[in-house]
């Protein structure tokens, strides 16, 4: 080139945002019920989870229109938070997991398109790292890497799991060594001693093509009832509707275990962003501002001499003395009383109420 020549300008594909809104949330009965699940409630801000995913992409000099893969029964409450806002809304005929759902996202895409894919129920408190560390995977996925990013670590916590650091690739950005499942207390404490971990917090980032490849070679049965379901869908407005019997052959496997474990090429981006996936009751306590005696409340709520407390009300009327440590919810004519670090056990009262026939 000469001195004088400019080097082309080569215009960069926007990124496309992938959402998942298949989750029914039941770990934060119960205000997050089937019909209404927690990506849709105000659990952080006045607005709902859903719609802070989508404000976190919101930039159309970056970002082109949301696809949003979903459980159709949820359709109303996405197109409120949609508003006027473009978007694609591909509604699962069944949950096969995250895979089968994400592939039928790349399928809907252009196969360059680089898809930035985000649980629609998670916090981000720092949008800016995000950013951020977005930029920095990018190069990688355009370069057909597979790449996720990892959290980084505030404790040992037992209910993730981790990502083990590889060779770096650049400033901030490593090979993936190997992912951990969720660990027990021991191991968790000793690999943040260990340093070259991370949460794995299920945020990705790759092009459609690389992602629908990685399928061909490692869940051939999936792309195929996704390929399948797609070219027989419906539409419906800005609905996909995929084929429900094409669909219902695909396996369900989660995207980690179908993918990301299975392939050569894939990279971590470690971010430190505020991020909680508010995977429970306590988790929203350590996520919510507290009063002066350590006390988180929302609704029709009345606290007196009440210490380190989550209590919170979408209606009925709670009034509390001379208590501490506890968790109180009210919803509907459901009111859920537990001491605060027990909330993994939700799922039993879950569980028995569904016995119950509630």
């Amino acid at each position: 080139m000469l001195p004088d020549e400019e080097e082309p300008v080569t215009e960069q594909p926007k990124i496309v945002p992938v959402i998942l809104s298949g989750g029914a949330g039941t770990r934060l009965w119960p205000m997050s019920r089937p019909e209404r699940p927690k990506q849709f409630l105000p659990l952080t801000s006045d607005a709902t989870m859903f719609a802070e995913t989508l404000s976190r992409t919101a930039d159309t000099s970056r970002f082109s229109a949301p696809i949003i893969v979903a459980n159709g029964r949820h359709r109303d409450l996405i197109e409120a938070d949609l508003g006027d806002m473009p978007a694609m809304i591909i509604l699962e005929p069944a949950a096969r997991n995250t895979a089968p759902a994400i592939a039928l996202a790349a399928l809907a895409a252009a196969p360059d398109a680089p898809l930035l894919v985000m649980p629609s129920d998670h916090v981000i408190a720092n949008v800016p790292a995000f950013h951020a560390a977005i930029a920095r995977g990018l190069p990688f996925a355009q370069d057909g890497w597979l790449v996720t990013f990892g959290i980084a670590p505030t404790g040992p916590e037992t209910g993730y799991g981790y990502i083990r650091f590889g060779e770096a690739q650049a400033d901030g950005v490593h090979a993936v060594s190997r992912f951990i499942e969720k660990p027990d207390a021991e191991r968790a404490a000793a690999m943040l001693a260990e340093g070259g971990h991370a949460w794995n917090g299920g945020i990705f980032l790759f092009r459609a093509d690389a992602y629908l490849s990685a399928l061909e070679r490692n869940a051939p049965d999936m792309i195929a009832a996704a390929r399948a379901a797609m070219a027989a869908a419906s539409h419906d407005g800005q609905a996909v509707l995929p084929d429900a019997d094409a669909f219902a052959a695909s396996p369900s496997d989660s995207i980690d275990y179908a993918v990301m474990e299975k392939s050569d090429r894939v990279a971590v981006v470690p971010v430190s962003m505020g991020w909680s996936d508010i995977g429970s009751w306590d988790s929203l306590y350590d996520n919510r501002p507290r009063d002066d005696r350590g006390t988180a409340s929302a609704g029709n709520v009345i606290a007196l001499d009440t210490d380190n407390c989550l209590i919170e009300s979408d209606g009925l009327q709670i009034a509390t003395v001379g208590v501490s440590n506890l968790i109180v919810i009210a919803s509907g004519n459901k009111v859920l009383i537990m001491p605060r670090g027990t909330s993994q056990r939700v799922r039993d009262v879950v569980d028995a109420a569904s016995k119950k026939g509630d």
